[in-house]
């Protein structure tokens, strides 16, 4: 999530240039940053090991951006990705706090692939909680919605304390990716980061817990998988 997204609490800006047309000088200064807001290494009860990521990366005005979201977990006991996700969108401000976005999805885990149209939001909520909302839509015409929060409290100066949490839900049962209908999963994390370098990198460590509902769950205990882990996570954070 997201900090750059609305150029607020140290988010990263670079001017590429101006240009003039028909005569008249145009200010089109093009903005760009990239963040991983989560690049972390996890530990599981069973000493379950994963790689987990949450990165993002934009480019456009202040006006409209061209924004990249990828997320991915991969199990390195296995050997396989877990969750693959890609999202290319096209954001703008709808409000001082909001802005609106819209565009595509796709999810090249192990198994089925699947392509899906969203739109969401995304900004920073009263009490400063950082929220993103999306609504999805699947090739096979199955609906899901998806909301992060995240909530930074600062101990110190550099010392920060993040509560967060996900939670998914599906509009209806999808066999293939064994996703079921109603809240599918939710993850709540824990972190401690310590700002070493300007916001730029921040090491962190803390807990993370997910788990899996209903028919997702049902699925999960079917092919002999957990359909709940709590993780010991360290990891780092860092933008440009």
């Amino acid at each position: 999530m997201k900090r750059f997204d609305l150029m607020i609490g140290g988010g990263v800006a670079l001017a590429l240039g101006s240009f003039s047309s028909a005569g008249m000088a145009m200010d089109a200064r093009i903005y760009y940053g990239f963040q991983a807001e989560q690049f972390e290494y996890r530990v599981g009860d069973e000493s379950e090991k994963r790689l987990v990521w949450d990165t993002d990366a934009f480019v456009g005005t202040d006006e409209l951006k061209l924004r990249w979201q990828g997320e991915g977990e991969r199990d390195l006991d296995a050997d396989n990705y877990e969750k693959l996700e890609n999202r290319f969108v096209l954001q703008t401000p709808i409000s001082d706090f909001f802005d609106a976005k819209g565009g595509v999805r796709i999810d090249t885990p192990e198994g089925a692939d699947r392509w899906y149209g969203t739109v969401g939001v995304v900004g920073l909520a009263p009490q400063w909680f950082e929220v993103d909302a999306d609504l999805f839509v699947s090739e096979t015409g199955d609906g899901s919605a998806r909301l992060d929060v995240e909530y930074e409290g600062l101990l110190t100066n550099r010392l920060i304390l993040t509560p967060s949490f996900e939670i998914n839900a599906a509009f209806s049962e999808d066999r293939e990716i064994e996703v079921g209908k109603g809240i599918s999963s939710a993850e709540f994390g824990l972190r401690l980061s310590y700002d070493l370098i300007d916001r730029a990198v921040v090491p962190y460590v803390g807990v993370a817990y997910e788990r899996k509902f209903g028919d997702t769950a049902d699925f999960a205990k079917h092919d002999g998988e957990d359909y709940e882990a709590t993780y010991v996570v360290t990891g780092i954070r860092m933008m440009f």
